[in-house]
């Protein structure tokens, strides 16, 4: 249950749903079944297989939104009306007109969207009310954006406030590779990706190369700035900086979902994992917004939720 991305936010100035409060709206939001003439369906899903819709550990919140994706390439659906419309073609003596295809299509779409196999994919949050975080396990902002209408709907309102920093990422990036150090608790790897500033946008990347030598500093200099930047944070967790204050590929190097023990119960694991990683991630993230320069305004919080 490890996260592998993030998009995260500060939680609305105003959250104040106890836990009780928050698991009782998402059980009228939970996940139906696609209907014969729908293509997706979304709604609320067991964080854990017979667990329930708010896993809470140490005042800590994971939710999972489920969706349910039918699975209707066009090329089928113009396949086989193309084979309809060969035989109405025969039939009647004449080649099927425009709107004729245009009716078949949406024959055919209808009759197959009813037997289509359905894909469901789970993209889990963590809420943490204490420090004010909110995060998203999503490697794209659409997906967590999807995730952040539902709570919108479940709840009936919910904004999440962005983290404003006083430094761009790619400034803070460009000034840590020239100095080559980080502020804090974080160290420079050996990932970067690298864009042109003109209106090519080339790409340079960097993987598994050094990023202390005259290159790198060469690049910056002719106006290249970073987009994407792997650091390691206290030894403990590695993953890369986006230019849009995302992180990708996490990697908690003193976890391992294979470290337990067939003797261990796999919800006391899960717990314990969790409870491991949210306060991996809340340490993180106060350190990475505080050496980007969080603004007090996003950044001052004072926890107002009332926990069950």
């Amino acid at each position: 249950m490890l996260f592998k991305n993030l998009v995260f936010h500060r939680l609305p100035a105003d959250w104040s749903l106890s836990a009780a409060d928050f698991e009782s709206q998402l059980t009228g939001r939970t996940l139906q079944p696609c209907g014969p003439f729908d293509m997706s369906s979304r709604g609320w899903v067991a964080v854990t297989h017979g667990g329930r819709l708010l896993h809470t550990v140490n005042q800590q919140y994971l939710i999972a939104l489920g969706t349910d994706d039918k699975l209707l390439p066009g090329s089928i659906v113009r396949q086989v009306a193309q084979e309809r419309a060969d035989v109405q073609a025969q039939e009647q003596g004449f080649p099927v007109g425009r709107k004729q295809m245009r009716d078949l299509r949406a024959r055919v779409a209808d009759e197959l969207r009813a037997r289509a196999l359905t894909r469901r994919r789970v993209t889990r949050a963590w809420l943490d009310p204490a420090a004010g975080w909110f995060a998203v396990d999503a490697s794209s902002i659409p997906r967590a954006e999807m995730l952040v209408e539902t709570l919108s709907d479940t709840l009936g309102s919910f904004a999440p406030r962005a983290v404003e920093t006083a430094r761009s990422p790619q400034a803070a990036m460009a000034s840590w590779l020239l100095r080559g150090e980080v502020p804090g608790r974080f160290s420079i790897d050996d990932d970067l990706e690298l864009q042109t500033a003109d209106k090519t946008k080339a790409i340079i990347r960097y993987t598994r190369h050094p990023l202390d030598g005259k290159e790198i500093r060469a690049h910056l200099a002719a106006g290249k700035y970073p987009t994407r930047l792997g650091l390691t944070w206290n030894d403990r967790v590695s993953f890369v900086l986006t230019d849009k204050i995302q992180v990708k590929r996490l990697d908690f190097l003193e976890m391992s979902e294979d470290d337990a023990g067939d003797d261990v119960d796999p919800a006391e694991q899960f717990d314990i994992d969790f409870a491991v990683m949210a306060g991996e991630l809340a340490s993180l993230l106060k350190d990475l917004t505080a050496v980007l320069g969080e603004e007090a305004a996003a950044g001052e919080w004072q926890a107002q939720s009332k926990v069950a």
